[in-house]
């Protein structure tokens, strides 16, 4: 009996447990549109946010649920709207590729480092102290935090700074997350021309600091004939809605620190 009497409560507990939960299950059992499970299963489980969500689940709920567009996954990009498309019964929407880019062309042959840090080899250690090693305070760091985070393998330091392959590139935008100085910048990958400098200082600071900086002249900005690039704060910048990539300010640029970053026909 010493033993008997506490195995039975615990018995009985353990059946009135059960039925609670399977009432509880059935009375607040919400049922689930299978169209989110097979979207989710058509995306490609990146849980990147770069579709303005907070995973790939939310992502598929949300276009059951709210109606978002269909075309939103970069790294899923058309085969992952099409297949979305086919699940929903209506048609692909257009996705735009788009590609990381970043904003630098300070390599070694351009600029320099103000000292030799010996801490925890990151980008994000070294802007701890005094903003940065390299002379140029707004440039690429270019230990590689931004390959770290990459699942795509897209993105390579070459000679000290952040190069993206355009082929592998998701557009996730995991790089321009993690990057401390903010160069990276995600964009339509049709649109090649790109201000490769992010230097805010003004000419002569920026050309003390690197070969390769822009100097703030605006003589882009004034051959530009569609206004889509714009200098301020002694930075140039481009509105990529606005570019027709006719090269008037590449050629333009005295410092030719404006690129046509072109992908080759292979990508």
């Amino acid at each position: 009996m010493t033993y008997l009497i506490p195995a039975l409560i615990v018995g009985v507990c353990g059946c009135m447990a059960g039925i609670l939960l399977t009432v509880a299950a059935k009375v607040f059992h919400v049922e689930v549109d299978e169209r989110i499970e097979k979207i989710g299963e058509a995306l490609p489980q990146a849980n990147c946010g770069a579709c303005g969500f907070a995973g790939c689940a939310d992502y598929a709920a949300a276009i059951i649920e709210k109606g978002a567009p269909t075309n939103l996954c970069r790294p899923g990009g058309a085969d992952a709207a099409g297949k979305i498309a086919e699940i929903l019964g209506t048609s692909a929407a257009d996705v735009v590729k788009m590609t990381a880019v970043v904003h630098c062309s300070g390599d070694c042959n351009a600029t320099s480092t103000a000292f030799e840090f010996t801490g925890v080899q990151s980008c994000k250690a070294v802007k701890r102290f005094y903003a940065g090693n390299g002379m140029c305070k707004y440039g690429c760091i270019g230990l590689g935090d931004c390959v770290t985070v990459c699942e795509h393998d897209a993105i390579r330091v070459v000679n000290g700074v952040a190069k993206v392959i355009p082929a592998l590139c998701g557009a996730c935008g995991q790089c321009a997350a993690v990057c401390p100085n903010q160069l990276i910048e995600i964009k339509p990958l049709a649109k090649h021309i790109d201000v490769l400098c992010s230097s805010q200082d003004n000419g002569k600071a920026t050309k003390l600091a690197c070969k390769n900086g822009c100097i703030g002249c605006k003589i882009c900005e004034k051959k530009c004939p569609n206004g889509a690039i714009k200098v301020e704060n002694f930075h140039a910048s481009i509105d990529y809605e606005k570019c027709t990539n006719c090269g008037a300010c590449m050629a333009a640029c005295p410092t030719k620190v404006i690129h046509s970053c072109e992908p080759s026909k292979a990508e």
